[in-house]
């Protein structure tokens, strides 16, 4: 696997226990519809699980001219929106929702980052 993947899959394992230490209720990882490469990289719920939140999470082994959060463009935002309404119709849901970013920079030995981004974007505007 590349290097990349791994330091990905670090990052996506590490905002899920730091969102579930804050009390959200993660019940996606992951997530991609039927017949699409694109994924959801964490599905949660807020912790009185009124609003169901689209996460991406985006891990840097250390300080780049890029920021983490900053890869996060319009086209990865509008793609995030298209998934997210695929999730909501074959869930039948209608909860509220909302797209986070967490921006993680550092190593699993080192942390130097962690950055919840609550309300980061909405597809809807874009």
């Amino acid at each position: 696997m590349a290097e990349h993947n791994n330091v990905g899959n670090w990052g996506e394992d590490y905002a899920a226990k730091f969102l579930d230490r804050r009390g959200y209720i993660v019940v996606d990882r992951d997530w991609r519809p039927p017949r699409s490469h694109r994924d959801i990289d964490i599905i949660a719920y807020t912790e009185d699980r009124a609003t169901l939140v689209f996460i991406e999470v985006k891990t840097r082994t250390h300080a780049q001219s890029l920021m983490p959060e900053d890869a996060v463009d319009i086209k990865k935002m509008k793609n995030l929106g298209i998934i997210a309404n695929q999730y909501i119709k074959l869930n039948n849901l209608t909860d509220d929702v909302r797209f986070d970013i967490i921006a993680i920079t550092g190593t699993e030995d080192n942390v130097e980052r962690c950055e919840h981004i609550v309300d980061a974007f909405n597809p809807c505007l874009l």
